[in-house]
């Protein structure tokens, strides 16, 4: 059984597509799908059942994840022994400012945890030396906003998506289709430090032919926060910021939807090669997945 074919069907099963799986190993398609081929004959059972355009996982190719799991860890600790030097292989983890301080720390020790073998660095960073980073294979894996590059492979993750937020008990709460000049007239936080372009914000202003009343520009997510929160003002705030706010009711988000739409992503991003640890990338969605559930289920339970 090669250990390659065993890494395609961990990366298949992680990202849910040939295809993705295929960009992720910098492979073909077709070589991912003779690879999984390969492994359904040795196996002499079948993993992957086509559905519609997409694939789903049959009740062997479950049963056979963990086993795949630990023949992975397994070859990637023998590896390990055999260098000299630490017995533990190190990963750079970048991210850029805002993922670093309201997703890493939910993050982090779950990938500690299930990843003994592996001694993490972490690096909090902008997004344009991040890429450098990347390029220069000073970093491994990074969180950022969407970039170009022929060298690298990006992953949508996260929604961080511009949102309009209130304190509780403000009367744009209750009030529906709220127009421009109405918006204009509240007082304003404004938030300039690359989290987004805020060119967005000002064009519905300007297309409306009113002054937005601004109170407050400020360099600092957190302050921007407070300010609402001490309802001093209201404002468009990247929704990292203001997730655990908004499950705890704290603040409110109001529906400009029919406004303004600014729509954003923290991208996963790594060389073309594909990541050295498909395990840790596993744990990477998971806790994705986990960090998303739990808004959900808090969303849920305030309603």
């Amino acid at each position: 059984m090669n250990i390659d074919h065993i890494e395609a069907f961990m990366y298949v099963v992680h990202l849910n597509s040939f295809h993705r799986a295929a960009e992720a190993m910098f492979l073909t398609q077709p070589t991912i799908s003779a690879r999984i081929r390969t492994l359904e004959s040795e196996l002499d059972s079948e993993l992957f059942e086509r559905q519609g355009r997409g694939i789903i996982l049959t009740e062997k190719g479950k049963a056979f994840i963990p086993f795949a799991e630990q023949i992975i860890r397994t070859f990637q600790q023998g590896k390990k022994q055999l260098k000299a030097g630490s017995d533990l292989e190190e990963i750079t983890i970048g991210a850029n400012i805002i993922t670093s301080q309201y997703f890493i720390p939910f993050a982090i020790p779950y990938w500690y945890r299930e990843n003994p073998n592996l001694r993490f660095k972490f690096i909090s960073a902008t997004n344009d030396v991040l890429k450098e980073k990347l390029l220069q294979k000073q970093v491994d894996i990074a969180f950022m906003k969407d970039v170009t590059h022929s060298g690298l492979q990006n992953h949508k993750i996260l929604d961080n998506s511009i949102r309009l937020v209130v304190y509780p008990g403000h009367p744009f709460q209750i009030q529906t289709e709220l127009t421009v000049q109405v918006l204009a007239k509240e007082p304003l936080v404004f938030f300039e430090c690359g989290a987004f372009d805020w060119n967005h914000v000002h064009k519905i202003f300007e297309v409306s032919n009113v002054e937005p009343r601004i109170e407050f520009q400020v360099d600092h997510l957190e302050v921007a926060k407070s300010l609402i929160l001490s309802k001093s003002c209201i404002g468009f705030l990247p929704y990292l910021c203001i997730k655990n706010e908004l499950e705890q009711g704290t603040l409110v988000e109001v529906d400009v939807s029919h406004l303004i739409k600014i729509k954003q992503h923290i991208y996963l991003t790594h060389l073309n090669q594909g990541v050295e640890a498909p395990l840790l990338w596993n744990d990477i969605l998971f806790s994705i997945r986990k960090y998303e559930e739990n808004h959900h289920q808090l969303q849920k339970q305030s309603n």
